[in-house]
Protein backbone atom coordinates (compact mmCIF):
# COMPACT_ATOMS: atom_id res chain seq x y z
CA UNK A 1 0.00 0.00 0.00
CA UNK A 2 1.49 3.25 -1.03
CA UNK A 3 2.08 5.97 1.50
CA UNK A 4 -0.16 8.99 0.88
CA UNK A 5 1.55 12.32 0.11
CA UNK A 6 1.63 14.78 2.96
CA UNK A 7 -0.42 17.80 2.20
CA UNK A 8 1.38 21.07 3.07
CA UNK A 9 -0.88 23.98 3.74
CA UNK A 10 -0.01 27.56 2.66
CA UNK A 11 0.41 28.46 6.31
CA UNK A 12 3.06 25.75 6.77
CA UNK A 13 4.93 26.95 3.67
CA UNK A 14 5.04 30.50 5.08
CA UNK A 15 6.32 29.26 8.47
CA UNK A 16 9.12 27.23 6.84
CA UNK A 17 10.25 30.17 4.70
CA UNK A 18 10.30 32.50 7.67
CA UNK A 19 12.40 30.00 9.64
CA UNK A 20 14.89 29.71 6.78
CA UNK A 21 15.04 33.47 6.38
CA UNK A 22 15.57 33.96 10.10
CA UNK A 23 18.43 31.48 10.05
CA UNK A 24 19.97 33.27 7.05
CA UNK A 25 19.76 36.65 8.80
CA UNK A 26 21.36 35.21 11.91
CA UNK A 27 24.16 33.70 9.82
CA UNK A 28 24.79 37.01 8.06
CA UNK A 29 24.74 38.80 11.39
CA UNK A 30 27.34 36.42 12.81
CA UNK A 31 29.46 36.92 9.67
CA UNK A 32 29.35 40.73 9.92
CA UNK A 33 30.17 40.58 13.62
CA UNK A 34 33.16 38.37 12.88
CA UNK A 35 34.41 40.81 10.24
CA UNK A 36 33.87 43.75 12.60
CA UNK A 37 35.78 42.09 15.43
CA UNK A 38 38.61 41.24 13.04
CA UNK A 39 38.77 44.85 11.87
CA UNK A 40 38.88 46.08 15.46
CA UNK A 41 41.70 43.64 16.23
CA UNK A 42 43.63 44.83 13.17
CA UNK A 43 43.14 48.47 14.07
CA UNK A 44 44.17 47.81 17.63
CA UNK A 45 47.23 45.98 16.39
CA UNK A 46 48.13 48.98 14.22
CA UNK A 47 47.77 51.33 17.17
CA UNK A 48 49.74 49.06 19.48
CA UNK A 49 52.52 49.05 16.94
CA UNK A 50 53.00 52.71 17.78
CA UNK A 51 53.23 52.23 21.54
CA UNK A 52 56.46 53.54 23.08
CA UNK A 53 58.19 50.18 23.25
CA UNK A 54 57.78 49.46 19.52
CA UNK A 55 58.04 52.76 17.64
CA UNK A 56 61.81 52.76 17.31
CA UNK A 57 61.72 56.56 17.70
CA UNK A 58 64.15 58.16 20.13
CA UNK A 59 64.02 61.87 20.94
CA UNK A 60 65.97 64.51 22.83
CA UNK A 61 65.96 68.31 22.98
CA UNK A 62 68.36 70.81 24.50
CA UNK A 63 68.48 74.61 24.78
CA UNK A 64 71.80 76.46 25.08
CA UNK A 65 71.73 80.08 26.26
CA UNK A 66 73.37 82.69 24.01
CA UNK A 67 74.95 85.27 26.28
CA UNK A 68 74.68 88.94 25.29
CA UNK A 69 75.33 92.31 26.91
CA UNK A 70 74.31 95.94 26.56
CA UNK A 71 77.36 96.87 24.47
CA UNK A 72 76.17 94.80 21.50
CA UNK A 73 74.37 96.27 18.47
CA UNK A 74 70.76 95.09 18.21
CA UNK A 75 69.60 94.01 14.74
CA UNK A 76 66.19 94.66 13.22
CA UNK A 77 66.15 98.40 12.57
CA UNK A 78 67.49 100.62 9.80
CA UNK A 79 70.28 101.95 12.00
CA UNK A 80 72.19 100.26 14.88
CA UNK A 81 69.96 99.48 17.84
CA UNK A 82 70.79 99.39 21.55
CA UNK A 83 69.24 97.56 24.46
CA UNK A 84 69.50 97.90 28.22
CA UNK A 85 68.83 94.63 30.01
CA UNK A 86 67.04 91.50 28.88
CA UNK A 87 63.82 89.54 29.32
CA UNK A 88 63.76 85.80 28.82
CA UNK A 89 66.73 83.95 27.36
CA UNK A 90 68.25 84.11 23.89
CA UNK A 91 68.80 80.46 22.97
CA UNK A 92 69.87 77.89 20.43
CA UNK A 93 67.32 75.10 20.78
CA UNK A 94 67.93 71.70 19.18
CA UNK A 95 65.57 68.75 18.72
CA UNK A 96 67.25 65.51 17.62
CA UNK A 97 65.17 62.56 16.39
CA UNK A 98 66.41 59.07 15.68
CA UNK A 99 64.47 56.31 13.94
CA UNK A 100 65.91 52.83 13.70
CA UNK A 101 67.19 52.05 10.20
CA UNK A 102 66.65 55.67 9.07
CA UNK A 103 69.17 57.56 11.20
CA UNK A 104 68.89 60.99 12.82
CA UNK A 105 67.45 64.45 12.09
CA UNK A 106 68.43 67.66 13.88
CA UNK A 107 66.17 70.72 13.94
CA UNK A 108 67.61 73.88 15.48
CA UNK A 109 66.02 77.25 16.22
CA UNK A 110 68.18 80.29 17.06
CA UNK A 111 66.92 83.45 18.72
CA UNK A 112 68.53 85.82 16.21
CA UNK A 113 67.25 87.94 13.33
CA UNK A 114 68.98 85.85 10.66
CA UNK A 115 72.40 84.47 9.81
CA UNK A 116 74.09 83.72 6.47
CA UNK A 117 75.51 80.43 5.27
CA UNK A 118 79.09 81.69 5.52
CA UNK A 119 78.60 81.37 9.28
CA UNK A 120 76.29 78.34 9.23
CA UNK A 121 78.04 76.01 6.79
CA UNK A 122 81.05 75.54 9.15
CA UNK A 123 78.59 74.87 12.00
CA UNK A 124 76.81 72.16 9.99
CA UNK A 125 80.16 70.60 9.08
CA UNK A 126 81.19 70.51 12.75
CA UNK A 127 77.89 68.92 13.77
CA UNK A 128 78.22 66.26 11.09
CA UNK A 129 81.81 65.55 12.13
CA UNK A 130 81.11 65.25 15.86
CA UNK A 131 77.66 63.62 15.87
CA UNK A 132 77.48 61.69 12.63
CA UNK A 133 74.25 63.41 11.65
CA UNK A 134 74.42 64.00 7.87
CA UNK A 135 74.45 67.65 6.78
CA UNK A 136 71.32 67.03 4.68
CA UNK A 137 69.51 66.09 7.90
CA UNK A 138 70.37 69.29 9.80
CA UNK A 139 68.02 72.28 9.61
CA UNK A 140 68.96 75.56 11.31
CA UNK A 141 66.17 78.13 11.53
CA UNK A 142 66.28 81.69 12.86
CA UNK A 143 63.28 82.79 14.92
CA UNK A 144 63.70 86.33 13.49
CA UNK A 145 63.54 88.14 16.81
CA UNK A 146 64.21 91.85 16.26
CA UNK A 147 65.60 92.17 19.79
CA UNK A 148 68.91 90.26 19.69
CA UNK A 149 72.47 91.26 18.79
CA UNK A 150 73.32 91.39 15.10
CA UNK A 151 74.65 88.33 13.29
CA UNK A 152 74.70 89.79 9.78
CA UNK A 153 75.53 92.90 7.73
CA UNK A 154 72.27 94.73 7.20
CA UNK A 155 71.13 98.29 6.50
CA UNK A 156 73.39 100.67 8.40
CA UNK A 157 75.30 98.23 10.63
CA UNK A 158 77.33 95.04 10.68
CA UNK A 159 77.45 91.93 12.80
CA UNK A 160 78.75 91.58 16.33
CA UNK A 161 81.69 89.17 16.04
CA UNK A 162 81.59 88.02 19.65
CA UNK A 163 77.90 87.23 19.66
CA UNK A 164 78.03 85.57 16.23
CA UNK A 165 80.74 83.18 17.46
CA UNK A 166 78.63 82.42 20.54
CA UNK A 167 75.70 81.58 18.29
CA UNK A 168 77.87 79.23 16.24
CA UNK A 169 79.18 77.46 19.32
CA UNK A 170 75.71 77.37 20.86
CA UNK A 171 74.18 75.62 17.83
CA UNK A 172 76.89 72.95 17.82
CA UNK A 173 76.63 72.35 21.56
CA UNK A 174 72.83 72.15 21.48
CA UNK A 175 72.87 69.42 18.84
CA UNK A 176 75.75 67.56 20.51
CA UNK A 177 74.01 67.61 23.89
CA UNK A 178 70.68 66.51 22.43
CA UNK A 179 72.29 63.66 20.51
CA UNK A 180 74.10 62.52 23.66
CA UNK A 181 70.84 62.51 25.63
CA UNK A 182 68.57 60.64 23.24
CA UNK A 183 65.84 58.83 25.15
CA UNK A 184 66.65 55.26 26.11
CA UNK A 185 63.01 54.26 25.66
CA UNK A 186 61.03 54.75 22.50
CA UNK A 187 58.86 57.83 22.14
CA UNK A 188 55.59 58.60 20.44
CA UNK A 189 54.82 61.44 18.05
CA UNK A 190 51.65 63.49 18.59
CA UNK A 191 50.32 66.09 16.18
CA UNK A 192 47.57 68.67 15.93
CA UNK A 193 47.02 71.53 13.53
CA UNK A 194 45.98 74.50 15.63
CA UNK A 195 45.60 78.12 14.62
CA UNK A 196 45.79 81.71 15.77
CA UNK A 197 44.14 84.31 13.55
CA UNK A 198 44.76 87.27 15.85
CA UNK A 199 48.55 87.52 16.18
CA UNK A 200 49.53 89.11 12.89
CA UNK A 201 48.02 90.11 9.58
CA UNK A 202 49.10 90.94 6.07
CA UNK A 203 50.97 94.16 6.76
CA UNK A 204 51.58 95.28 3.18
CA UNK A 205 48.45 97.39 3.20
CA UNK A 206 47.53 99.52 0.22
CA UNK A 207 47.26 103.20 1.16
CA UNK A 208 44.93 105.75 -0.40
CA UNK A 209 47.76 107.30 -2.43
CA UNK A 210 48.81 103.93 -3.90
CA UNK A 211 51.82 103.42 -1.62
CA UNK A 212 52.34 100.18 0.33
CA UNK A 213 52.41 100.66 4.09
CA UNK A 214 55.70 100.16 5.94
CA UNK A 215 55.82 102.59 8.90
CA UNK A 216 53.99 105.79 9.77
CA UNK A 217 50.31 106.76 10.20
CA UNK A 218 47.69 104.04 9.77
CA UNK A 219 44.68 106.17 8.97
CA UNK A 220 44.86 105.83 5.18
CA UNK A 221 44.49 102.06 4.89
CA UNK A 222 42.51 100.71 1.92
CA UNK A 223 43.04 96.94 1.97
CA UNK A 224 45.69 94.25 2.50
CA UNK A 225 47.53 93.20 -0.64
CA UNK A 226 48.16 89.57 0.28
CA UNK A 227 47.08 86.68 2.52
CA UNK A 228 47.75 85.85 6.16
CA UNK A 229 48.40 82.29 7.32
CA UNK A 230 46.92 81.49 10.76
CA UNK A 231 47.98 77.83 10.92
CA UNK A 232 49.78 76.79 14.09
CA UNK A 233 50.93 73.16 13.88
CA UNK A 234 52.19 71.42 17.01
CA UNK A 235 54.57 68.45 16.88
CA UNK A 236 54.81 66.83 20.31
CA UNK A 237 57.08 63.96 21.36
CA UNK A 238 56.32 62.00 24.54
CA UNK A 239 58.41 59.33 26.22
CA UNK A 240 57.27 56.00 27.63
CA UNK A 241 56.14 57.75 30.83
CA UNK A 242 53.98 60.10 28.71
CA UNK A 243 56.22 63.05 29.59
CA UNK A 244 56.98 65.71 27.02
CA UNK A 245 60.47 65.30 25.58
CA UNK A 246 60.20 67.95 22.88
CA UNK A 247 57.63 70.34 21.41
CA UNK A 248 57.91 72.05 18.02
CA UNK A 249 55.44 74.71 16.94
CA UNK A 250 55.22 77.00 13.92
CA UNK A 251 53.45 80.27 13.08
CA UNK A 252 53.90 82.99 10.49
CA UNK A 253 54.17 86.53 11.84
CA UNK A 254 57.23 88.81 12.08
CA UNK A 255 58.87 88.28 15.46
CA UNK A 256 58.69 91.83 16.79
CA UNK A 257 57.48 92.81 20.25
CA UNK A 258 58.64 92.64 23.85
CA UNK A 259 56.99 92.80 27.25
CA UNK A 260 59.33 95.56 28.42
CA UNK A 261 60.56 98.32 26.10
CA UNK A 262 64.18 98.64 25.07
CA UNK A 263 65.43 95.20 26.18
CA UNK A 264 66.97 92.19 24.49
CA UNK A 265 64.37 89.47 24.09
CA UNK A 266 63.49 86.30 22.17
CA UNK A 267 60.25 88.23 21.52
CA UNK A 268 56.75 86.87 21.96
CA UNK A 269 57.27 83.49 20.28
CA UNK A 270 60.41 82.78 22.29
CA UNK A 271 58.84 83.99 25.54
CA UNK A 272 55.83 81.75 24.90
CA UNK A 273 58.14 78.78 24.22
CA UNK A 274 60.03 79.25 27.48
CA UNK A 275 56.84 79.62 29.51
CA UNK A 276 55.34 76.55 27.85
CA UNK A 277 58.28 74.55 29.15
CA UNK A 278 57.28 75.47 32.69
CA UNK A 279 53.71 74.35 32.03
CA UNK A 280 54.26 71.25 29.88
CA UNK A 281 57.78 70.12 30.66
CA UNK A 282 60.34 69.26 28.01
CA UNK A 283 61.95 71.74 25.60
CA UNK A 284 59.89 73.93 23.25
CA UNK A 285 61.25 74.91 19.85
CA UNK A 286 59.64 77.61 17.68
CA UNK A 287 60.10 77.61 13.91
CA UNK A 288 59.33 80.87 12.11
CA UNK A 289 56.94 80.39 9.18
CA UNK A 290 56.57 82.32 5.93
CA UNK A 291 56.17 85.78 7.44
CA UNK A 292 57.92 88.16 5.04
CA UNK A 293 54.64 89.99 4.41
CA UNK A 294 52.98 89.54 7.83
CA UNK A 295 53.32 91.67 10.98
CA UNK A 296 51.38 92.41 14.11
CA UNK A 297 49.96 95.93 13.91
CA UNK A 298 47.69 96.04 16.95
CA UNK A 299 48.68 93.89 19.95
CA UNK A 300 51.24 94.42 22.71
CA UNK A 301 54.14 92.03 23.14
CA UNK A 302 52.60 90.70 26.34
CA UNK A 303 49.25 90.02 24.71
CA UNK A 304 50.86 88.23 21.76
CA UNK A 305 52.83 86.04 24.16
CA UNK A 306 49.66 85.12 26.05
CA UNK A 307 47.71 84.31 22.89
CA UNK A 308 50.41 82.21 21.23
CA UNK A 309 51.01 80.32 24.45
CA UNK A 310 47.30 79.53 24.80
CA UNK A 311 46.97 78.53 21.14
CA UNK A 312 49.84 76.05 21.54
CA UNK A 313 48.38 74.63 24.77
CA UNK A 314 45.00 74.19 23.07
CA UNK A 315 46.67 72.32 20.22
CA UNK A 316 48.68 70.13 22.61
CA UNK A 317 45.46 69.16 24.40
CA UNK A 318 44.01 67.96 21.09
CA UNK A 319 47.16 66.31 19.72
CA UNK A 320 46.74 62.69 18.62
CA UNK A 321 49.40 60.00 18.18
CA UNK A 322 50.64 59.52 14.64
CA UNK A 323 53.00 56.91 13.23
CA UNK A 324 56.58 57.78 12.32
CA UNK A 325 57.55 55.10 9.86
CA UNK A 326 60.58 57.00 8.64
CA UNK A 327 62.71 60.11 8.99
CA UNK A 328 64.05 61.50 5.75
CA UNK A 329 65.45 64.76 4.35
CA UNK A 330 66.70 66.30 1.13
CA UNK A 331 69.01 69.32 1.08
CA UNK A 332 69.94 70.83 -2.25
CA UNK A 333 71.86 73.86 -3.55
CA UNK A 334 69.86 76.51 -5.39
CA UNK A 335 71.26 79.21 -7.64
CA UNK A 336 69.86 82.71 -8.10
CA UNK A 337 71.06 86.12 -9.27
CA UNK A 338 71.46 89.55 -7.74
CA UNK A 339 68.85 91.80 -9.36
CA UNK A 340 69.64 94.59 -11.76
CA UNK A 341 68.09 97.92 -10.82
CA UNK A 342 67.57 101.50 -11.98
CA UNK A 343 69.24 103.76 -9.39
CA UNK A 344 67.10 106.80 -10.16
CA UNK A 345 63.81 104.90 -9.90
CA UNK A 346 64.88 103.14 -6.71
CA UNK A 347 65.93 106.39 -5.08
CA UNK A 348 62.71 108.11 -6.08
CA UNK A 349 60.57 105.32 -4.55
CA UNK A 350 62.41 105.38 -1.21
CA UNK A 351 62.56 109.18 -1.05
CA UNK A 352 58.88 109.65 -1.90
CA UNK A 353 57.68 107.34 0.87
CA UNK A 354 60.15 108.43 3.55
CA UNK A 355 59.59 112.16 3.12
CA UNK A 356 55.85 111.67 3.30
CA UNK A 357 55.50 109.09 6.07
CA UNK A 358 58.71 108.70 8.10
CA UNK A 359 59.23 112.26 9.39
CA UNK A 360 62.63 113.59 10.43
CA UNK A 361 64.12 110.10 10.49
CA UNK A 362 63.28 109.77 6.81
CA UNK A 363 66.47 111.45 5.56
CA UNK A 364 68.55 108.94 7.51
CA UNK A 365 66.64 106.07 5.93
CA UNK A 366 67.08 107.54 2.47
CA UNK A 367 70.85 107.73 2.95
CA UNK A 368 71.08 104.18 4.30
CA UNK A 369 69.35 102.90 1.17
CA UNK A 370 71.62 104.92 -1.08
CA UNK A 371 74.64 103.40 0.62
CA UNK A 372 73.25 99.87 0.28
CA UNK A 373 72.55 100.33 -3.43
CA UNK A 374 76.07 101.67 -3.88
CA UNK A 375 77.37 98.42 -2.38
CA UNK A 376 75.12 96.31 -4.59
CA UNK A 377 75.66 98.21 -7.85
CA UNK A 378 78.80 96.30 -8.95
CA UNK A 379 77.20 92.99 -7.95
CA UNK A 380 74.20 93.26 -10.31
CA UNK A 381 73.65 90.06 -12.28
CA UNK A 382 76.06 88.01 -10.17
CA UNK A 383 75.08 84.41 -9.51
CA UNK A 384 74.77 83.24 -5.90
CA UNK A 385 74.06 79.85 -4.35
CA UNK A 386 72.00 79.00 -1.30
CA UNK A 387 70.26 75.99 0.29
CA UNK A 388 66.77 74.50 0.03
CA UNK A 389 65.67 71.68 2.33
CA UNK A 390 62.70 69.41 2.96
CA UNK A 391 62.26 67.04 5.92
CA UNK A 392 59.66 64.41 6.68
CA UNK A 393 58.67 63.33 10.20
CA UNK A 394 55.99 60.69 9.78
CA UNK A 395 53.45 62.43 7.55
CA UNK A 396 54.46 65.99 8.54
CA UNK A 397 56.77 67.82 6.13
CA UNK A 398 58.94 70.84 6.96
CA UNK A 399 60.31 73.02 4.16
CA UNK A 400 63.41 75.10 4.91
CA UNK A 401 63.82 78.26 2.81
CA UNK A 402 66.66 80.80 3.23
CA UNK A 403 64.75 84.07 3.13
CA UNK A 404 62.07 86.31 4.54
CA UNK A 405 59.51 84.42 2.51
CA UNK A 406 56.25 86.10 1.53
CA UNK A 407 53.21 84.33 2.98
CA UNK A 408 51.75 83.83 -0.49
CA UNK A 409 54.69 81.55 -1.29
CA UNK A 410 54.28 79.57 1.90
CA UNK A 411 50.61 78.93 1.15
CA UNK A 412 51.46 77.98 -2.43
CA UNK A 413 53.89 75.31 -1.21
CA UNK A 414 51.33 74.01 1.28
CA UNK A 415 48.61 73.80 -1.38
CA UNK A 416 50.84 72.05 -3.91
CA UNK A 417 52.57 69.69 -1.49
CA UNK A 418 51.74 65.96 -1.71
CA UNK A 419 51.69 65.94 2.11
CA UNK A 420 48.57 67.18 3.89
CA UNK A 421 50.66 68.53 6.76
CA UNK A 422 53.35 70.78 5.25
CA UNK A 423 54.92 73.77 7.01
CA UNK A 424 57.54 76.39 6.20
CA UNK A 425 60.64 77.22 8.23
CA UNK A 426 61.93 80.46 6.74
CA UNK A 427 65.43 81.89 7.31
CA UNK A 428 66.74 78.32 7.31
CA UNK A 429 70.40 77.48 6.68
CA UNK A 430 71.11 80.87 5.07
CA UNK A 431 69.72 84.36 4.55
CA UNK A 432 69.25 85.94 1.11
CA UNK A 433 66.92 88.78 2.08
CA UNK A 434 63.23 89.27 1.37
CA UNK A 435 61.64 87.21 -1.39
CA UNK A 436 58.49 89.02 -2.59
CA UNK A 437 56.21 87.57 -5.26
CA UNK A 438 56.01 89.16 -8.72
CA UNK A 439 52.79 91.06 -7.89
CA UNK A 440 54.46 92.53 -4.81
CA UNK A 441 57.41 93.68 -6.92
CA UNK A 442 54.96 95.62 -9.10
CA UNK A 443 53.28 97.23 -6.08
CA UNK A 444 56.56 98.31 -4.48
CA UNK A 445 57.15 99.03 -0.80
CA UNK A 446 59.94 98.53 1.72
CA UNK A 447 60.25 94.78 1.20
CA UNK A 448 61.02 95.26 -2.51
CA UNK A 449 63.19 98.38 -2.31
CA UNK A 450 66.65 97.29 -3.40
CA UNK A 451 69.10 96.94 -0.51
CA UNK A 452 71.05 94.36 1.44
CA UNK A 453 67.68 93.27 2.85
CA UNK A 454 66.17 92.65 -0.62
CA UNK A 455 68.45 91.97 -3.58
CA UNK A 456 67.43 88.74 -5.34
CA UNK A 457 66.07 89.17 -8.83
CA UNK A 458 62.27 89.08 -9.25
CA UNK A 459 60.99 85.55 -9.81
CA UNK A 460 63.42 83.94 -7.37
CA UNK A 461 60.64 83.18 -4.90
CA UNK A 462 58.49 81.54 -7.56
CA UNK A 463 61.43 79.36 -8.61
CA UNK A 464 62.04 78.33 -5.00
CA UNK A 465 58.40 77.31 -4.65
CA UNK A 466 58.64 75.14 -7.77
CA UNK A 467 61.88 73.52 -6.63
CA UNK A 468 60.72 72.76 -3.08
CA UNK A 469 57.46 71.25 -4.38
CA UNK A 470 59.59 69.06 -6.67
CA UNK A 471 61.66 67.99 -3.65
CA UNK A 472 58.49 67.22 -1.67
CA UNK A 473 57.25 65.04 -4.51
CA UNK A 474 60.55 63.19 -4.43
CA UNK A 475 60.01 62.53 -0.72
CA UNK A 476 56.48 61.33 -1.39
CA UNK A 477 57.65 58.95 -4.09
CA UNK A 478 60.36 57.54 -1.84
CA UNK A 479 57.86 57.29 1.04
CA UNK A 480 55.43 55.25 -1.07
CA UNK A 481 58.17 52.74 -1.83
Amino acid sequence: MTRPHKVISPANVFQRRMKALTGSVRARTRWFLAIGVSAIILLAGGYCAEKPQTTGLRVAATAVELEADDSMVIAGGITPGKAAGQEGKLRATAVVLEKKTFGKLAIVACDVLMIARQHLDPVVAEIEKTTGIPSANILINCTHTHHAPSTMILHGYGLDDTFTRRVQRGIVKAVQDAKANLSKDDCRFFFHLGEDKTVGQNSRVLLEDGEIYWVGPRDKFVRPTGPFDPELPVLLFRDSAEKCRALIFNHSTHTIGTRRPGVRSPSFYGLAAQELEDDLGGIACFLEGASGSSHNLTLSGDEMTVRIKQAVKDAVAKAQPRPVRRLVAIKRPFKFKVRSFDEAKEDEAVTRYCRKYVGNYGETVIQVFRDMRKTLAPQQGQERETWLQVLLIGDAAIVGVPAEFFTKFGLDIKNRSPFRYTYIAELANDWIGYLPDLDAHKLGGYQVWTGLHSYAEPGTGERIVDETVKMLNELAKANSQ
